[in-house]
């Protein structure tokens, strides 16, 4: 079984996730499926195959959740070395041809949310980047082409998740 490394505050955001699906958001749409069977035909009741798809999709939404959580290896990144980038690191780039620098932190699937510089370390960029260090070069093969990056810094820092 392939596992999910993740945080413990990533840990505890997925398991809410899941809760707040189970024991609010599933039985709340329950209810609104069986109000809208009793307002009659259901070959032309919008609110009753609005309210069974929702069901349908909160169920896949549970299964999901479920799943990632029973692969979920909980990794404390503050207690792991940061001289090379590793799972928890946070890393500061260059790009060599238009001089932008660029950080972002490597954490879970889950966790990832590149808008906020959190970057999955089974993305592609992270996978270029694992085990370089500070003052690296690399080219780095992503889906938008290849890319020259230099590796400026390389530290740990808590995350707000």
């Amino acid at each position: 079984m392939e596992k999910e490394p993740m945080t413990n505050s990533g840990y505890i955001k997925i398991t809410a996730e899941l809760e707040f699906l189970k024991k609010q958001e599933r039985p709340h749409t329950v209810i609104n499926l069986e109000e809208a069977r009793q307002l009659g035909d259901l070959k032309e009741n919008a609110e009753y195959h609005a309210a069974k798809e929702k069901l349908a999709l909160i169920d896949i939404q549970i299964a999901k959740i479920g799943s990632v959580i029973s692969k979920a290896i909980i990794i404390d990144p503050s207690t792991l070395s940061h001289t090379r980038v590793s799972f928890g690191s946070t890393v500061q780039l260059l790009d060599i041809k238009s001089d932008e620098e660029f950080t972002y932190s490597i954490v879970g699937g889950v966790e990832s949310n590149v808008s906020n510089g959190l970057i999955s370390f089974n993305s592609p960029l992270a996978k270029e980047i694992l085990g370089k260090e500070e003052g690296d070069d690399l080219i780095a093969n992503l889906p938008n082409g290849k890319k020259h990056y230099e590796i400026l810094n390389v530290y740990y820092k808590d995350l707000e998740l």
